[in-house]
């Protein structure tokens, strides 16, 4: 440990069944924070308004996170009593020193001019239990809880881009207007978060009814009622604990009767990854997350036709985010190999018709030429989403096996939108969103007669 200087619109909603997962459901979790790091949080005492960093080994970042937003709880709520929490990784660098070190709060009163009423506090410990980014916000939430917080804002800890406005963007509308979970909304570049827009995006929309454009954004805001539900559950499992952890906050306040808001942020800048390279081991904790909880919350989604937008806080910007590079042409190589050794998970996954178009899709050496249709794409993840729920289905060989259809989705938007802006592009995301919602048919059916004889539609 390391220490330093309205009403909601809540109608909670009970524990779902109805899903095959209540045999391997995870109870929950003991505790992610240690008795010295009780201790501390015990020490301090209360708060009113938390800013939480999950971190490991970003010392190189971490401090422009913690001046940004100990920046921001002094600029704009300076009667209410702040404290920065830092739950790290074990990281083999400084990111714990860091986050406590960085500029005196005597420092930030005299830049921003505010002289609040209460004195900043900021600690940081190592988190324990599972190694992911998911425990480290559980451990979070944890101290949220012991603090009796009223807001509590959750950033990442790799961001260039974020500025103390960013604080009274997530916190204000728990604060000022009754909300309970925020999520944000950025201007990013058109490669830029690929489980998003073909899958996170989508099926928050077709399946809950629900418009939130970056339900795995990774800053929120949360109030203390919602943190308090958060650990009350019981759906948090290994995935949540590691990258499921933003699609677990997000559907869990949707489906549990919280009231949800969208933030505008501006363009995010943060070290981002190659979905050729980097993104395999998130895709399987984020979906797998997300199929677990579409058969907790069945109940819900089988009555949902349509979406609606939900509101949308702040100023909205015109800035041009950073361009990313992808690999275009591995994205297709790993989808063509796959074609070599993934054929018998395919069969048990995918009906006879997506199966046959999938092996049918021509590959040549022009990356520009390949194309994997949204129609295609969209009645894959829906037979898969079938056939994780099947009885003894075995998940991890599911989640792997849908990986490369997600490469080869991935490449086929790009090939689609080479010679698109990103605001084009966007709209190409958009018109995919609104197909999940017409094809939702296509789901139900085959869950319906899943559910009456065991096994995939």
């Amino acid at each position: 440990m390391l220490p330093s200087g309205p009403p909601s619109s809540r109608q909670p909603t009970p524990d779902r069944g109805g899903s095959d997962l209540t045999a391997n459901a995870a109870t929950v979790p003991s505790s992610a924070l240690d008795a010295e790091g009780l201790a501390e949080v015990r020490r301090i005492g209360s708060a009113d308004l938390m800013v939480g960093i999950p971190s490991f080994g970003n010392a190189e970042t971490i401090g422009y996170v913690v001046r940004a937003t100990t920046a921001g709880m002094v600029q704009y709520f300076p009667d209410l009593k702040p404290i920065l929490v830092n739950a790290d990784g074990n990281s083999s660098d400084d990111t714990p020193r860091v986050a406590v070190t960085t500029e005196s709060p005597d420092y930030l009163e005299k830049v921003i001019l505010v002289s609040p009423k209460h004195k900043l506090q900021r600690i940081s410990f190592t988190y324990q239990g599972t190694s992911g980014k998911g425990t480290a916000v559980r451990a979070l939430f944890e101290v949220a809880r012991e603090l009796k917080v009223k807001a509590m804002v959750m950033v990442d800890s790799d961001l260039r881009s974020i500025v103390p406005e960013w604080v009274e963007l997530l916190a204000g509308p728990i604060l000022k207007g009754g909300y309970d979970f925020v999520a944000p909304m950025y201007a990013r570049y058109k490669y830029d978060g690929t489980i998003t827009n073909n899958i996170s995006y989508p099926l928050t929309r077709a399946l809950y009814g629900t418009r939130i454009r970056q339900p795995i954004g990774g800053d929120f805001g949360v109030s203390g009622d919602l943190v308090n539900r958060y650990l009350e559950l019981d759906t948090f499992d290994e995935l949540t604990a590691r990258f499921g952890i933003d699609i677990w906050m997000t559907h869990s306040a949707i489906n549990e009767g919280f009231a949800v808001c969208q933030a505008r942020l501006g363009a995010k800048i943060h070290d981002a990854k190659d979905p050729a390279s980097d993104l395999g081991p998130m895709f399987r904790q984020v979906v797998g997350t997300l199929f677990k909880l579409a058969g907790r919350y069945e109940d819900r989604w089988l009555r949902v036709r349509g979406s609606h937008p939900i509101p949308e806080y702040g100023f909205e910007r015109l800035v041009a985010p950073e361009e990313i590079k992808v690999n275009h042409a591995k994205l297709i190589d790993n989808f063509e190999q796959a074609r070599l050794t993934q054929g018998d998970a395919w069969s048990q996954m995918l009906s006879a018709e997506q199966l046959e178009r999938v092996m049918g899709l021509a590959v040549d050496g022009d990356p520009s030429t390949f194309h994997f249709s949204s129609d295609l794409w969209i009645r894959c993840l829906y037979d898969t989403l079938i056939a994780f729920h099947r009885p003894g289905a075995d998940h991890e060989r599911l989640l792997a096996a849908l990986t490369p259809l997600y490469f080869g989705r991935t490449a086929g938007f790009i090939s689609d939108t080479l010679e698109m802006t990103t605001d084009q592009a966007e709209r190409v995301i958009e018109d995919q969103a609104r197909q999940f919602e017409e094809l939702k048919p296509y789901l139900m059916t085959r869950w319906a007669a899943m559910r009456a004889r065991g096994q995939p539609g």
